[in-house]
């Protein structure tokens, strides 16, 4: 779960798990963290929750939002990044996206039907990492053989050997883009590389596209209205894209598809 680490001067002052949606900052007593100095506005900055990703917004506040160091209107927060409010700071702390690069890594990990020989009946299940043994490790010299052998050393028929399955290909990297079908900007198209693309108008309908794993999803952030996919009006929940989806946002339509 990500939280938000609270400090003063080096002085920590709380911790802050992030369990909605949206987390609003500000002066008012009425936001989810409130933070009662005069450098904070009113309603200064939010950050929305999309799956396991969260993105810092800053509300048009008077100071303004730094993180690290820097100016930000929208930030896709990362493990460690450090908003800073007037004197005051908040870490952000998320260390299962910290990892998601080893851990996807490790999903799409082929391990060949050669590499681990079937031994006593018990097959291995190409690109599962949960196969009773650690991946990379190799099996003992003798077992090795004797699974090569299966059992030819035992009287009677010898069955004839089965044919090894082809190797599976490894998982491809999908990059998947929109392209704009009505508007001034018909035909152009905008690939969805980032891990969280917002699309929409602020203060009328936004929403976003986060890549996970190998699939997008989009999900509704903001506005009284909600994407219509494929001439159906969607929930708050995220939803799957598929190839060549019609998604409307803001009046504007368009197609998601995959590059590659």
């Amino acid at each position: 779960m990500a939280k938000l680490i609270l400090s003063m001067d080096g002085l920590v002052l709380k911790e802050i798990p992030l369990v909605k949606e949206r987390t609003t900052i500000g002066r008012r007593a009425t936001n989810d963290i409130q933070i009662d100095n005069l450098a904070m506005s009113g309603e200064h900055a939010v950050i929305v929750q999309i799956l396991n990703d969260c993105f810092l917004e800053d509300l048009g506040s008077t100071n303004g939002t730094m993180v690290n160091g820097q100016p930000i209107k929208k930030h896709f927060l990362q493990h460690n990044d450090v908003i800073e409010l007037g004197k005051y700071r908040l870490k952000y702390i998320n260390e299962q996206t910290a990892t998601t690069g080893q851990a996807e890594f490790e999903k799409t990990m082929v391990l060949r039907p050669q590499a681990v020989p079937k031994v006593g009946g018990v097959g291995v299940k190409t690109g599962d990492t949960q196969i009773g043994a650690t991946a990379g490790q190799t099996m003992p010299g003798a077992a090795a053989a004797a699974a090569a052998a299966g059992h030819a050393t035992n009287p009677g028929p010898v069955a004839t050997p089965a044919q090894p399955a082809a190797p599976a290909a490894p998982a491809a990297s999908v990059l998947g883009a929109v392209q704009i079908l009505n508007g001034p900007n018909a035909g152009k198209e905008l690939e969805l590389s980032k891990p969280l693309t917002t699309l929409g108008k602020p203060g009328v309908q936004v929403a976003v596209i986060t890549k996970r794993g190998q699939g997008y999803f989009v999900t509704h952030v903001e506005g009284a209205t909600f994407p219509v996919l494929n001439g159906k009006t969607l929930d708050a929940q995220a939803h799957p894209l598929k190839d060549h989806d019609i998604l409307e946002i803001s009046g504007t339509k368009m197609e998601f598809f995959i590059k590659s």
